[in-house]
């Protein structure tokens, strides 16, 4: 893996991290701090500017130490705070959109100024400059895109295109099932299914009429065809209501990220030969399948996880899929989520930095975040 060395140098500090030394909760572990102007890109290299890049629930179990996708240590990031004694840190962040501002000898297919994603897990994205090799990293082949649209573009898109494709050869009119609607990925699968013609019949929580009401509507808007909460899994009617509105159709897809009860009863809905995905475990309860299932309709149970994708398709087909997202995504068909962008300042202190970034994971830790959190550090005044 790819490491980088900074000299230090008091009189170049122009940059910004959000880093930690040992793993624990974000809200005490994380720590902003500067370090040196990036010297030229060694060979086979490019020098990244980071325009924005999201904190997602998964960035919160890789700091804890829980998440199977590990960052790597950047040694030498010296200037003030961590790494001052020259131990190994690391930086906090897997996705995010970043600029090229330089590129080394050999470098092939990317320029000065070109909108790149990232092709490899955990490359540390909370920092306002980074040296990675060319290969880490995927160019954007449109423009036109919102920063918003290149920075959210490699987990969730992916993911919900991803599960739609792999599994079952779906046709315009098909039906596909899926709990957890309203999430990042659920709500991509309403956009990209409405763009393939297909249906989607579709589970949230329980709530308020109001909150309800105005969450199906969202939900109608992107694609949804019908919006139900988990309390109907409990209708006995709700089996004949299905047949009608497929018009007898097998559902032969279910995309679960919640597990537990609800997903159980979903999975009564499938279909012969269906094929139930699980991407995420929300309720953090056991997901527990009739025997029957598997046995009399031959369900199929998977995982799916994104970084396996990743590791196991060529870069060919890498490039194929974010070409077709960024041209969904230009022509309006895929909506960059709704989100927040937190600012570091280039006018606060390493000390304040700290203090707003462990406050924004005290926040989201207490759910008081309803959109996406991006984070945008600028180059920090020294």
């Amino acid at each position: 893996m790819f490491s980088q060395t900074i000299i230090r140098s008091a009189t170049l500090i122009s940059n910004r991290c959000i880093a930690y030394t040992q793993n624990g909760d974000p809200t005490q572990v994380l720590t902003a701090f500067t370090y040196p102007k990036l010297p030229s890109p060694p060979p086979s290299t490019v020098n990244l500017k980071f325009l924005l890049s999201p904190i997602n629930p998964a960035d919160v179990n890789t700091i804890e130490g829980v998440y199977p996708s590990k960052p790597t240590h950047t040694y030498n990031l010296a200037v003030s705070g961590l790494g001052s004694k020259g131990e190994p840190v690391f930086v906090g962040g897997n996705e995010g959109l970043a600029q090229v501002v330089e590129v080394g000898e050999g470098v092939k297919g990317l320029k000065k100024d070109d909108w790149v994603v990232m092709d490899r897990p955990q490359l540390g994205t909370w920092s306002t400059s980074r040296n990675v090799p060319f290969n880490s990293v995927i160019k954007l082949p449109v423009t036109g895109l919102t920063e918003a649209h290149g920075a959210t573009m490699t987990v969730n898109p992916t993911t919900a295109y991803n599960m739609l494709d792999g599994f079952v050869k779906l046709q315009a009119g098909d039906w596909v099932i899926q709990n957890g609607a309203n999430s990042a990925v659920g709500q991509l699968v309403l956009q990209i299914a409405k763009e393939r013609g297909l249906n989607t019949l579709n589970f949230v929580r329980s709530r308020d009429d109001s909150s309800l009401r105005s969450l199906v509507e969202h939900l109608e808007s992107l694609g949804a065809t019908k919006v139900l909460t988990y309390d109907d899994l409990n209708d006995k009617s709700l089996r004949g209501k299905v047949k009608e509105w497929t018009g007898g159709k097998d559902i032969r897809l279910a995309l679960n990220c919640v597990g537990g009860e609800p997903t159980t009863s979903m999975a009564k809905l499938l279909g012969q030969d269906a094929h139930l995905v699980s991407y995420g475990a929300m309720s953090k309860k056991p997901l527990s399948l009739p025997t029957s299932l598997h046995i009399f309709k031959n369900l199929t149970s998977h995982g799916f996880w994104q970084t396996n994708w990743s590791k196991t398709h060529s870069r060919t087909e890498k490039e194929e899929l974010i070409s077709k997202l960024a041209g969904m995504m230009k022509e309006g068909k895929i909506q960059a989520p709704r989100h927040q962008i937190i600012t570091i300042s280039a006018q606060e202190s390493d000390k304040e930095a700290t203090e707003k970034i462990r406050d924004v994971f005290h926040r989201m830790a207490e759910g008081k975040f309803s959109q996406k959190v991006l984070l945008k550090l600028e180059e920090p005044d020294v």
